[in-house]
């Protein structure tokens, strides 16, 4: 896709974002469209990664429009994942040309880690979140009811742990760049991490959109392992290019650096 230049007027500005946003929401709109024949297959694959935790094994629909409803969103779900690529780079795209030019080499590695990223915690979510969250809540009725899968709840909970995660997981992305570029300095990152869990386990709380401890603790997991990773990596990059001292520096030492080598 083309990229417009760094210095536009604002109508110009908006009518950029208003073509982006129309690429984005035209490409989605077309592949629901597709998608839509085949969500009894998507549906059922779901169901599936679920099955064993709700014993019954069915869904039920309570309302006319209801089975029209899940359809829908299915395959607007899945919609968005399958376009996830054209997303993410028109977004970024926006936003190039008021990178500096050494800062626009990281935009297709960024874009690249940003859809690999977002693929793995959505996988992760579906093998390891999924069965346990759902057990775990099931378990709490059937000590004392017989539940009765609404298959609208089911699916929303399954859709929204789906991209929460798939969100989740470009968290090593936004603290590696803090770090590199020294928007934020290591050494914060480093010495504030008390605050930065205690954040991570709010998040957790907050993101997931069931009730279990159990998919809490997970997602709270998971987000120390990235912030971690991710602190290691930037670690290695500071270090290897600019020196330990770096490790130090606010984004003016950063700047100043920049401009000494001019």
């Amino acid at each position: 896709m083309p990229i417009g230049p760094a210095r536009m007027p604002i109508m110009d500005h908006l009518g950029e974002l208003r073509r982006r946003v129309t690429i984005i929401v035209v490409s989605v709109i077309v592949c629901a469209l597709v998608v839509y024949m085949a969500t009894p297959t998507l549906i059922e694959m779901m169901i599936d990664q679920i099955r064993e935790a709700m014993r019954g094994g069915d869904l039920y629909i309570f309302t006319v429009l209801g089975g029209f409803t899940i359809r829908f969103k299915v395959a607007l779900f899945f919609s968005v994942i399958v376009c996830c690529p054209i997303i993410i780079w028109e977004v970024m795209a926006f936003f190039l040309p008021a990178l500096k030019p050494n800062e626009r080499k990281w935009v297709v590695p960024t874009v690249a880690a940003m859809v690999a990223l977002f693929f793995l915690g959505m996988v992760f979510c579906f093998f390891v979140i999924q069965p346990a969250a759902f057990g775990w809540l099931l378990d709490q009725t059937f000590e004392f009811a017989q539940s009765m899968a609404n298959a609208e709840d089911y699916l929303n909970i399954f859709m929204l742990l789906e991209i929460g995660f798939g969100l989740a997981f470009q968290l090593p992305l936004l603290i590696f760049y803090l770090s590199i570029f020294h928007l934020v300095p290591y050494r914060t990152f480093r010495s504030q991490w008390r605050i930065v869990y205690v954040a991570f386990m709010v998040l957790s709380a907050v993101v997931t959109p069931d009730a279990s401890p159990v998919t809490m603790v997970l997602m709270f997991a998971v987000l120390i392992f990235l912030y971690e990773a991710a602190l290691a990596v930037a670690r290695f990059i500071i270090v290897a290019r600019d020196g330990r001292e770096a490790l130090k520096w606010s984004r003016e030492d950063y700047e100043q650096r920049e401009f000494d080598k001019l």
